[in-house]
């Protein structure tokens, strides 16, 4: 299965997303994971633009971001089965990746919506304290770049559940619930519709 998570940070999207992971023997691919591996690893001008990004509490730009996803894709592993978390952001991104993985003959299966107030998001983010990179001992989550990232998401936020939901894909979760009962929510959906 092609699975995407999608919903603001602090959500919940990466602990659920390892949860199903395990539970469906498949591996996670993040949007987070490729901007700062590239920021800690990328001598170039990708490397400049995610170090940058992670510096201001921005998105990196979609050009930036479907080069990485473009290298990501290609990859042996991410031809089978994964669940992808923090891509898509936007419509633009949306079918960029729609687009892309039709190439390989494929296709997104589900979009698992967890559903979370903005004022949850910013509480769980501030506990959180998550490093800007690897081996940076800056914290990426300062409660101006929290809001930065926050209104960033909400703009794009209507579109691609709209988008989603047009397709037939998208599965709402109530992601202010313990992480059991929003875990059992997702296994429930996914067995209930193979």
């Amino acid at each position: 299965m092609h699975i995407v998570f999608y919903g603001p940070e602090g959500s919940g999207k990466g602990t659920q997303a390892k949860l199903l992971a395990d539970a469906l023997h498949l591996p996670i691919l993040t949007s987070g994971d490729l901007v700062r591996d590239a920021a800690a690893n990328d001598k170039g001008i990708i490397g400049e633009v995610c170090r940058q990004a992670l510096i201001e509490g921005k998105y990196v730009a979609d050009s930036e971001m479907f080069v990485l996803w473009k290298w990501r894709l290609k990859e042996e592993d991410a031809r089978g089965g994964w669940i992808m978390d923090g891509f898509p952001r936007n419509v633009e991104q949306a079918k960029f990746l729609d687009d892309k993985i039709d190439k390989y003959g494929y296709k997104v299966e589900k979009v698992i919506y967890l559903n979370l107030s903005e004022t949850e998001s910013i509480a769980r983010l501030a506990k959180r304290a998550r490093p800007l990179h690897s081996g940076s001992i800056e914290t990426g989550d300062t409660p101006e770049r929290i809001k930065t990232r926050l209104a960033m998401y909400k703009e794009g936020e209507k579109d691609v559940l709209d988008y989603y939901r047009a397709s037939g894909v998208l599965v709402e979760v109530n992601a202010d619930q313990s992480i059991e009962d929003v875990h059992a929510a997702i296994m429930h959906n996914i067995q209930k519709n193979g």
